[in-house]
């Protein structure tokens, strides 16, 4: 994870659910994380995973990722090249989902009310900051913890280095 992160704003609004972000009629048939890339947003905007670039950002109202806890919502997030979701607030499991597939959600309202689609903005995670037109909206540190798996690449790569580390040292 960047200290400084840059991209573009895709923005969409409240209580888009899970099948909303990964339609469930690919739940079963699609495994490869690539391919989940194509099926992002599908049926909220059918442009998204055709036109979003790697870096972009996913601006959200509230309750974002609401509905079921397929890991799909947030790999095919990631996978499609975005770099950040901010949004007003997150369903429980979503954002767990996100920070265990190394993707990073953060909650700032403030910002989401001041951010329009196509603009950039910048995310200092040193500063807890996300900058829309020269102005600052703060947003509250991630634990330590959560840093490790965003930096890691998610839970599994997380893992893997630690177990690697304790074979190392043996």
């Amino acid at each position: 994870m960047s200290d400084n992160i840059q991209g573009k704003v895709w923005k969409y609004g409240d209580d888009i659910n899970t099948d909303v972000i990964f339609p469930g009629k690919y739940t079963y048939t699609v495994h490869n994380y690539a391919e989940m890339a194509q099926y992002a947003l599908e049926d909220l905007d059918p442009t998204f995973a055709k036109q979003v670039q790697t870096g972009d950002i996913l601006v959200v109202g509230k309750n974002f990722g609401n509905g079921s806890s397929r890991e799909q919502a947030a790999i095919c997030l990631r996978e499609a090249g975005v770099s950040a979701v901010i949004g007003k607030s997150f369903a429980r499991i979503w954002y767990r989902n996100a920070i265990n597939n190394g993707l990073l959600a953060i909650v700032c309202p403030a910002a989401v009310e001041a951010i329009e689609t196509g603009q950039s903005i910048a995310i200092d995670m040193q500063q807890h900051q996300i900058i829309v037109n020269n102005t600052a909206h703060a947003f509250a540190p991630f634990s330590q913890t959560a840093v490790d798996l965003l930096n890691a690449g998610g839970l599994l790569p997380y893992t893997i280095q630690k177990l690697q580390a304790k074979t190392d040292s043996n």
